[in-house]
């Protein structure tokens, strides 16, 4: 025999199951029951003397975390620079952190104010850190939601020519952003807060005309947005959230001509305050150490070009 319960949101769903579902185990042999979450509704299957016993206490267990919330609607809300914020650990083990000076500014503007801007070469970190960040704050409860985009753009192809779904064909753009968030969570995790809303990973074209509350957002490769796109983007932020914006004004694949947001942005919102920019350079990549040189060697070339101008 099987009964359901319609869940409000993510959140019933982590007070219930636990981080990682660590709860459910214990639940089930508790219990005597099965139960599966399926997007937003719980599954308990079982006979008909134990799904009778526990219903009662799944149902207490979510009141529980009902009145929890509503008392937190009548006391300010905690934030991320009301206490330390530390990056936790990976999926697989592996500590997360800042491994430079330039990474640590990072990690503490992003604790530090409502909107970041980190520029510089791949593999300096800054979509991976932000990530850990994202991932610690939903975890901590400092958010509801992590959405994460960026731009379906890239050289020498059109998203009309691809095959396959719309799914299928912003997929590729989108799998860095895949990566990083498995390194961080499990799996299943991952997928449940996927279909309940509470992580979105999607172009940034699909953020048109939305407010974005209560929410860690992410925007990717941030050099590949036109002015207008940037620019409807940092007009998303809601109340009670956050946004990193990650890029390298070097690498854009804007047609040519065409004037790249991210370097506008740079140029006329440093002086709002509440906004913070941190530049990366090749000295602050943590990847395979010959990237560094290949960095190094290609910013010696553009500098040498420059002079000659």
């Amino acid at each position: 025999m099987e009964k359901q319960i319609k869940l409000k949101n993510a959140a019933e769903a982590l007070a219930l199951l636990g981080p990682r579902d660590e709860n459910l185990p214990i639940l089930e042999k508790e219990l005597g029951v099965k139960i599966i979450l399926r997007l937003d509704t719980l599954r308990i299957s079982g006979s008909n003397k134990k799904l009778k016993n526990a219903l009662p206490i799944i149902e207490h267990i979510l009141n529980e975390s009902r009145l929890g919330r509503a008392a937190e609607t009548h006391r300010p809300k905690q934030s991320f620079n009301a206490e330390k914020v530390d990056i936790g650990f990976s999926f697989k083990g592996r500590t997360i952190g800042p491994r430079s000076s330039t990474q640590r500014e990072y990690v503490q503007a992003i604790k530090d104010y409502d909107i970041v801007f980190g520029v510089g070469p791949a593999g300096t970190g800054k979509t991976y850190l932000a990530m850990a960040m994202a991932v610690e704050a939903l975890r901590k409860g400092y958010v509801r939601r992590i959405i994460l985009t960026r731009p379906a753009l890239e050289a020498g192809e059109s998203l009309g020519y691809l095959p396959g779904t719309l799914y299928e064909k912003i997929l590729p753009y989108l799998r860095p952003l895949y990566d990083a968030l498995y390194d961080m969570m499990d799996a299943d995790r991952i997928e449940k807060y996927i279909e309940i809303g509470t992580i979105e990973v999607a172009p940034l074209a699909f953020m048109r005309g939305r407010t974005l509350n209560d929410a860690f957002v992410i925007l990717d490769e941030a050099q590949n947005c036109t002015v207008e796109q940037l620019k409807m983007f940092l007009t998303r932020l809601g109340f009670d959230s956050k946004t990193v914006i990650t890029g390298d004004t070097t690498q854009s694949d804007l047609p040519g001509g065409t004037p790249v947001g991210l370097v506008l942005a740079i140029d006329i919102l440093k002086p709002i305050q509440g906004i913070k920019f941190v530049h990366f350079t090749g000295k602050d990549v943590v990847r395979h150490e010959l990237v560094q040189k290949i960095i190094a060697a290609y910013e010696k070339i553009s500098t040498a070009r420059l002079s000659c101008l």
